[in-house]
């Protein structure tokens, strides 16, 4: 992720339009917004969120809500709890993530 030409900004994400994103089980509301190829999102999934595919893109992402667990493909799972986050490059390790109680996340990607 390569950040240029970015003018010094503020976001109001309760300003930002939401859109849904069903999974498996449950649904994502993301609220984006798109800096040149930086996409910036605030991230709530529901209660029983499972992800509906594995995921290659990368990723900056902080749990700021809930506990998201997340599976690799090579079979390891890693659970994050609110203040936690995790990086992975694109085409890196894929990976899906799933909440039973629900979460908020910041995603960088």
């Amino acid at each position: 992720m390569e950040m240029t030409d970015i003018p010094f900004g503020t976001t109001d994400w309760s300003q930002v339009p939401a859109t849904e994103h069903p999974g498996d089980s449950g649904s994502a509301t993301w609220r984006t917004r798109q800096f040149g190829s930086v996409r910036v999102r605030m991230v709530e999934y529901s209660p029983g969120y499972v992800a509906d595919h594995w995921c290659d893109r990368g990723h900056v992402l902080l749990v700021l809500e809930g506990t998201l667990t997340t599976e690799l493909a090579n079979g390891e799972t890693v659970t994050l709890g609110a203040g936690s986050s995790y990086q992975v490059g694109h085409d890196t390790e894929p990976h899906r993530s799933r909440t039973q109680d629900g979460a908020r996340l910041f995603v960088v990607d």
